[in-house]
């Protein structure tokens, strides 16, 4: 296991970190602590999580898994010999989140009170790295485009200076630690890092945003900020919700996967054209011409690039969660990289 580190921090956090979003809904508490004892015996020492979790979000799921989180801190005893993450919703319809059933917004009083749910559900004190799950004003990472489509900024639009003026008086609390964006663009980040510069509030450290073979849009823009600002990519969905296994191609529908369980599940859309079902074949045929796993080979693409702090990996069964750690170990070659790359070029970003 390699360790890299978070932005311009002390911390050193593990090329993969953990990802939880199904416990609390396919994944008992039990299982989340199963895999949280192997992860953790593996090197992975990073953790990354979600008030809205787990996935699919409902009122009676929203906040589980960071209670199994907790319970397994209260079991072992070790909070501090990990690196957790969780993140805050950002504005969106969903009103169960908040006592005074409103809308998820990220004001001063909605960031507050989620931080301190987020404490108690995890029997812990602080949070290393606080994000910011989406922005407020209108965005277009769940849009399923590669470009930007202009749109006028609602009136009611919570300012990014109050939202980062928020995030810093809890890292004045000690509440957090350091302060993360996710489904963030190019803008966005660099403003968070402007307004940290000019009102002397705290710098973003990181960016989780999608990354995987059949969506590189991070590397149009923001890998140039990480040049630049160490701000690292924490990628999510690198196995891009599972396709790039190769499970669901030729119409195949493996039973107890997220997508015979959720169908059209949040972002699914963005793997369903026909050109990333033919990106995914030819991903898929490389990975077989070489005789390796094409998860595998999909998490490892991501794992070296030069812009990634951590790779966040996700699993429902255990034979996926050593399997998605393995590859840390695999080795791909210059051939092999050459051929991703020609795929690449042939069919660049089908699924941004």
């Amino acid at each position: 296991m390699e360790y890299r580190k978070l932005g311009r921090t002390d911390i050193n956090v593990s090329s993969i970190c953990l990802g939880t979003m199904t416990w609390g809904e396919q994944n008992t508490e039990a299982e989340a602590h199963e895999q949280l004892d192997y992860s953790m015996e593996q090197g992975v020492n990073f953790i990354d999580t979600a008030e809205l979790y787990a996935v699919p979000t409902k009122a009676e799921t929203q906040g589980l898994t960071e209670e199994h989180i907790g319970s397994w801190f209260k079991a072992k005893n070790n909070r501090d010999k990990v690196i957790l993450a969780s993140k805050v919703a950002g504005r969106s319809g969903l009103n169960y989140m908040r006592e005074t059933k409103e809308m998820t917004r990220l004001s001063k009083e909605h960031i507050h009170y989620a931080v301190d749910k987020s404490l108690q559900r995890l029997q812990t004190d602080y949070i290393d790295l606080y994000q910011v799950h989406w922005p407020d004003r209108p965005f277009g990472a769940f849009s399923g485009k590669l470009e930007y489509r202009y749109s006028p900024v609602p009136e009611d639009t919570i300012e990014i200076e109050v939202t980062l003026e928020a995030l810093g008086e809890l890292v004045k609390a000690g509440k957090i630690r350091h302060i993360g964006l996710s489904n963030e663009t190019p803008w966005g980040t660099m403003k968070y890092l402007e307004l940290s510069k000019t009102h002397s509030l705290p710098r973003v450290v990181s960016i989780q945003n999608a990354y995987n073979l059949v969506n590189r849009a991070f590397e149009v823009g923001l890998s140039e900020i990480t040049n630049h600002e160490d701000v690292g990519l924490l990628s999510y969905s690198p196995l891009g919700q599972g396709i790039l296994t190769g499970k669901y191609l030729n119409g195949q529908m493996p039973e107890g996967s997220r997508m015979a369980l959720f169908g059209d599940g949040p972002l699914a859309y963005r793997y369903k054209s026909e050109r990333t079902k033919r990106a995914t074949e030819m991903y898929v045929d490389i990975a077989k011409k070489y005789e390796i796993d094409p998860a595998q080979m999909a998490i490892r693409f991501c794992d070296i690039q030069p812009f990634m702090t951590s790779t966040i990996i996700g699993a429902t069964k255990m034979t996926q969660l050593k399997a998605c750690i393995d590859s840390v170990n695999l080795d791909l070659t210059k051939e092999i990289l050459k051929e991703i790359d020609a795929v690449h070029r042939e069919l660049p970003h089908p699924a941004p």
